[in-house]
């Protein structure tokens, strides 16, 4: 049975009601360039007209799906489902602020994470495999997921912060219109396993504000192998090209808080299975030195990891430490807080 919006609403956010959110908390950006106060992207699209035909181009994409690299072809708007299993709503299993992204995206207050159910991956390694891989969550109609949104702003999130939402971009985008419609303001953070057809994220230019997109695998053998993609490598580089064409390098507000940008992750893998070398080299050489880079230590043995022994423990003090000196190497030079203390502890204890 699909339950109430008023009561999604309540189990998903209520244990953060007591949070404040001011209109001066949102601070002052030094984008633009100009000096003016600081407003999210979707709202001058929506000012142009343009927003409603965007997300016309966005379900007519349902009809023959083809909103990532698997092509699936089925009509999502009649109820078909392909490899995601997500039909024509989008199922959500939470939303709450979230402290463990980023700092620049938590601040305060946190980030106002969705966690949308189901994947278009299929990860042996995945982490949240209840919700990505069983589907675990509740469908909302695009009102109810609107709702939500402005939720988290009211308790004071510094963001919305859309996790996996590759499967189900048409609905945020008539979300995120509905709640611009009806107050939001605050950034709107894509993401993304990384894994997106390039005809969707050009669908994005001018509604998402941060990018926050995964480049798990380098080595297309590797992809197949553990994801199940032996696209993934090159699907995943050319979209974060045309991300961070659309948005650049990460820009904060005078808080230190992201307003704008790309944020790019990659977890260190046992075995160096997922290439990091080849990766920091590319951020440096096909994006630039000072993007964002955030160099992952959390990796945990989860769901079928175990099966497969080249990744089947956890990664070593030394495999990280080299996987940093590599950063260096190649120049990168915005790096995750937490992940330069992580070297830092790792390097005290050696």
């Amino acid at each position: 049975m699909t339950m109430s919006r008023r009561a999604f609403l309540r189990a998903a956010v209520g244990s953060a009601a007591a949070l404040a959110a001011t209109d001066s908390a949102l601070g002052r950006s030094s984008w633009p360039p100009t000096g003016q106060a600081w407003r999210p992207a979707y709202l001058q699209l929506e000012e142009e007209g343009r927003f409603e035909e965007r997300i016309d181009q966005a379900y007519a994409i349902l009809e023959r799906c083809r909103l990532c690299p698997r092509r699936c072809g089925v009509n999502r708007l009649v109820g078909e489902t392909g490899l995601c299993r997500t039909a024509e709503r989008a199922v959500v299993f939470s939303a709450q602020p979230h402290f463990g992204e980023e700092l620049p995206l938590v601040g305060d207050r946190g980030s106002g994470t969705i966690f949308f159910s189901n994947c278009n991956l299929r990860c042996v390694f995945c982490q949240n495999w209840p919700i990505a891989h069983e589907g675990r969550g509740q469908p909302l109609e695009v009102e109810a997921l609107a709702d939500v949104m402005l939720q988290l702003q009211r308790i004071g999130c510094h963001n919305v912060n859309l996790v996996t939402p590759t499967h189900v971009m048409p609905q945020i985008l008539q979300a995120t219109r509905l709640a611009a419609q009806n107050g939001l303001r605050i950034p709107l953070c894509y993401n993304t396993g990384g894994y997106d057809a390039l005809e969707a994220i050009e669908l994005l230019d001018g509604v998402v504000d941060i990018y926050l997109p995964d480049l798990k695998f380098m080595d297309a053998d590797q992809a197949e192998r553990y994801m199940g993609a032996r696209d993934y490598p090159e699907t995943a580089q050319a979209a974060i090209e045309e991300m961070h064409r659309q948005v650049g390098e990460m820009v904060t507000n005078l808080g230190g808080i992201a307003q704008r940008g790309v944020m790019i992750r990659h977890l260190v893998m046992p075995n160096h299975v997922a290439n990091t070398r080849a990766f920091v080299h590319w951020v440096a050489e096909t994006l630039t030195t000072s993007t964002y880079v955030n160099i992952m230590s959390q990796y945990r043995v989860e769901h079928r990891a175990f099966e497969h022994p080249d990744i089947a423990r956890a990664i070593t003090t030394e495999e990280y430490l080299e996987a940093m000196d590599w950063a260096d190497e190649a120049g990168l030079t915005n790096l995750d807080e937490r992940s330069v203390m992580q070297r830092d502890l790792f390097r005290r204890r050696g």
